[in-house]
């Protein structure tokens, strides 16, 4: 059964940083494109960036480019976001999911981890 639990999650203040890992099981990471999504309190699922499975080519929603980073590391199944210059806006669930996805269409997400961001 293919499963991806979050890790990293936590409190920073403005400015700080965090790093957010996905380990994968029951599917080999490199024979997909991976994406981190997220949902703020009481807002929609908003779509964060995506990696393929092939040359490692990156997209990011407009809020997070410059500031987040999204890799992947194949030999250990797991995804990862690097969050850099955090800003209060970016708190709320995070999940990994399996393909290129956007929101509620992510057929296969973790359970979340939590990021707060607050001074």
């Amino acid at each position: 059964e293919a499963q991806l639990v979050e890790y990293g999650g936590g409190s920073a203040q403005p400015g700080g940083s965090l790093r957010l890992s996905c380990v994968a099981s029951g599917f080999n990471l490199s024979e997909s494109p991976m994406t981190w999504i997220r949902q703020a309190p009481g807002k929609r699922l908003e779509w964060v960036a995506s990696i393929d499975n092939g040359l490692g080519s990156t997209v990011y929603g407009t809020d997070v480019k410059d500031r987040f980073t999204i890799t992947r590391d194949n030999a250990q199944n797991t995804l990862y976001l690097q969050l850099n210059n955090l800003k209060t806006e970016d708190t709320g669930m995070y999940y990994c999911a399996k393909g290129y996805c956007s929101g509620v269409d992510c057929l296969l997400r973790g359970q979340g981890t939590e990021v707060s961001v607050s001074s």
